[in-house]
């Protein structure tokens, strides 16, 4: 009896002893993607948002008040420099001429015998016939004279410019915009007529980090490290690129407090008129960069105000190490200036799920 119950409680303890054996977790290493850090040579697009406007947009509104009496252009049209657009009512105008006119062909009647009459008691002073009184008198009409007739020809001038202003002519040649008003309408030195894109060439506006330009400007001139940018691309919305190259023209000397950027102009040569103001884009500058260190930016973890990367020691385990890293605009990758060396091997996959010190397979 007792053998068998000694027998049995062995049996027992081998069951549980088994059980817990396989209770115990095995740790395996996990296998992860790396990279080897070398050098290369990369072209990475930078992309900013833009906005296309002719270089000689203007915006036409009359000069005078009066009904608009003829409209003599469409929505979409190309005009060039001097071409009618818009005609005002200009009877009023063209009487204000006429009696402006009348009343300086009068001031010059009266000039032309003030001056005789001041010339002949000039004469007759000079011979001891007329006093110097007359003499003066008689001057002084005359110069009252020239200043009436100076006056009625300021009035006729600005009676004539008056008169130009009822015919509206574009300024510029380009590409009219929508035309809000009609035929009959009354309309002042406020209203919008239209605005004429000049559109021979086009600016495309957009803003650009101050440490990206620092990173391409080699001039501390920034007029004169215009000429260190590459030739930019645009593309449109649904991602079409536009068959000419431009260039960026301009950067606003300030940066903008709130933004950290300056806002910049790349000119794009427009000949067959297919770009037009107001269409939103992507302006793509071309980075260009030597003998740097890129890596992909899903090997960063980001910590508050530092940046992280698992490096693999020589015991095959990952260690967190601080690197700095320089984003232009890549969807894929940073170029690291400091904190790793060629040859380093990092974990590129998966690195928000590793621990410190945690060993992997590569």
């Amino acid at each position: 009896m007792r053998t068998t119950i000694k027998l049995c409680f062995m049996a027992l303890t081998a069951m549980l002893s088994v059980s817990c054996a396989k209770q115990v977790p095995q740790t395996t290493p996990t296998s992860y993607q790396t990279l080897t850090i070398a050098k290369s040579n990369i072209t990475v697009p930078l992309k900013y948002s833009a906005t296309l406007k002719g270089i000689n947009d203007v915006t036409i509104k009359p000069q005078i008040n009066g009904q608009l009496m003829g409209i003599h252009i469409t929505e979409g049209q190309q005009v060039k420099k001097g071409d009618v657009l818009f005609r005002i009512d200009d009877r009023d105008a063209k009487l204000e001429l006429e009696a402006a006119e009348a009343n300086l062909l009068s001031a010059k009647a009266a000039e032309s015998s003030a001056k005789l009459e001041y010339e002949s008691n000039k004469n007759l002073y000079e011979k001891g016939i007329v006093s110097k009184y007359v003499m003066d008198n008689s001057e002084n009409t005359y110069k009252q004279a020239q200043a009436s007739v100076a006056q009625y020809q300021a009035i006729a001038n600005r009676a004539r410019v008056n008169l130009s202003y009822c015919t509206i002519t574009s300024p510029v040649a380009g590409v009219i915009g929508s035309i809000p008003v009609f035929a009959g309408d009354q309309v002042n030195t406020g209203t919008y007529l239209t605005m004429v894109s000049g559109n021979a060439k086009m600016y495309a506006e957009f803003s650009v980090s101050e440490s990206v330009l620092e990173e391409r400007a080699n001039s501390k001139d920034g007029q004169a490290s215009l000429a260190n940018f590459p030739d930019v691309t645009f593309l449109f919305k649904n991602g079409t690129e536009y068959s000419k190259k431009g260039r960026i023209t301009s950067i606003t000397g300030t940066v903008d407090r709130t933004t950290g950027a300056l806002s910049c102009k790349a000119t794009f040569p427009n000949p067959d008129g297919i770009l037009y103001s107001g269409i939103q884009g992507t302006v793509v500058i071309p980075f260009h960069a030597q003998d740097v260190m890129v890596i992909p930016q899903n090997a960063v973890v980001r910590l508050q105000d530092k940046s992280l990367v698992y490096k693999v020691g020589t015991d095959s385990c990952a260690y967190s190490a601080i690197v700095e890293t320089v984003g232009f605009n890549s969807e894929r990758d940073l170029v690291v200036t400091n904190g790793l060396e060629v040859g380093d091997v990092i974990v590129i996959e998966g690195v928000n799920n590793l621990i410190e010190g945690q060993r992997v397979i590569f």
